[in-house]
């Protein structure tokens, strides 16, 4: 991948920085942070819950795994 030049935990922690120096630096940046951790929490969430009280089951699984015919 092109933009995989920092990988592993470098690569984390660098993400980590300029996150923060950017919610730091620009006001509006907080706000767009604060609705994306938002939506992302409740997408989470209804994921989490809806996969603990309808988990995937063996009969759910269709036998032909490539419908399309791909290899």
């Amino acid at each position: 991948m092109v933009f995989a030049i920092f990988k592993g935990k470098f690569g984390l922690v660098l993400a980590a920085v300029i996150v923060v120096v950017l919610l730091v630096e620009y006001p509006a940046y907080r706000w767009f942070f604060l609705i994306s951790l938002g939506i992302g929490l409740a997408v989470w969430g209804i994921l989490h819950f809806w996969h603990r009280y309808r988990p995937i089951e063996e009969k759910d699984v269709p036998d032909n795994k490539r419908p399309l015919g791909l290899s």
